[in-house]
């Protein structure tokens, strides 16, 4: 046994990962003993060498990625990174961007839902009744809602918006310092004083736990508004709500490039009344 290793350990561990072990121990052991003992081919373990000196295959989409989360001060999830890309028209698969951002640590560094969700609210799931179907043919029949992170040199401030997709307008929206279940419930509450929900209103949003937790599901019987939610991890199932954060920042945040709080919920709330 080659000391410091046992090989039952190793037995089903990949060569990409074996390959690294032989590298790194190649002074003190002969190749070819440790490529019998980890259960390698030599002839694998030299193209691994040789590909050592040459650029990843998918280090120019890692450089792309790291250009949208530098831009947004890594707060992208996989999803919207997709979406970013494909608007600078380079079309990955969303598990091929998932894994390039995984290998290369350029994960979100602030949504990470997991850190901040409370179980005990996490109650309601609703189904995916929009399904893609982003036309209403009347107003207050279907209406999309998310929150985005707005930076700013005073800190992170986020908006809440409901989107009404009839004609594409943003029918209520609100801002805070904090993503709470409050900011989205006043968002609602506004909405619904502007507009009169029907009973074939639909309010689709991901499954975010402001959206899952028992507070916006009361609010939402309490109107009669109907929720609708897409699976976890599908890059369109909120697609509209995105379209519009998107949109937003690129005319109006990234350029203006909001100094406080004060000035971004000026810049946003003319952008949105104009």
């Amino acid at each position: 046994m080659i000391a410091g290793f046992s090989s039952s350990r190793w037995k089903e561990v990949r060569p990409q990962v074996k390959y690294p072990a032989v590298f790194r121990h190649k002074e003190n052991y002969p190749i070819t003993v440790m490529c019998r003992f980890f259960g390698v081919s030599r002839s694998g373990y030299y193209d691994y060498v040789k590909r050592m000196d040459k650029p990843a295959f998918d280090q120019a989409l890692a450089e792309k990625i790291a250009e949208c989360q530098e831009r947004v001060n890594k707060t992208y999830g996989y999803h919207r990174v997709y979406i970013w890309l494909k608007k600078q028209g380079i079309v990955r698969n969303p598990k091929t961007v998932l894994r390039v951002m995984q290998k290369y640590g350029l994960l979100s560094e602030i949504r990470r839902r997991c850190k901040y969700r409370r179980m005990s609210e996490r109650l309601h799931k609703s189904p995916n009744l929009l399904n893609r179907q982003f036309v209403a043919e009347r107003p207050n029949r279907k209406w999309v809602t998310d929150i985005s992170y707005i930076h700013t040199g005073q800190g992170v401030l986020y908006l809440s918006i409901i989107r009404d997709l009839h004609d594409n307008s943003i029918v209520a929206h609100k801002m805070g310092t904090a993503q709470t279940v409050r900011l989205v419930l006043d968002t609602i509450r506004a909405a619904k004083k502007k507009e009169e929900a029907t009973a074939e209103l639909q309010l689709h949003s991901d499954q975010g736990f402001q959206y899952t937790s028992q507070a916006y599901f009361t609010l939402t019987q309490s109107y009669g508004i109907t929720p609708s939610m897409p699976r976890r991890g599908n890059c369109y199932g909120n697609a509209m709500a995105e379209d519009f954060f998107s949109i937003l920042k690129s005319e109006c945040i990234y350029r203006a490039k909001p100094s406080s709080f004060a000035q971004a919920r000026q810049l946003i709330d003319a952008y949105i009344w104009s």
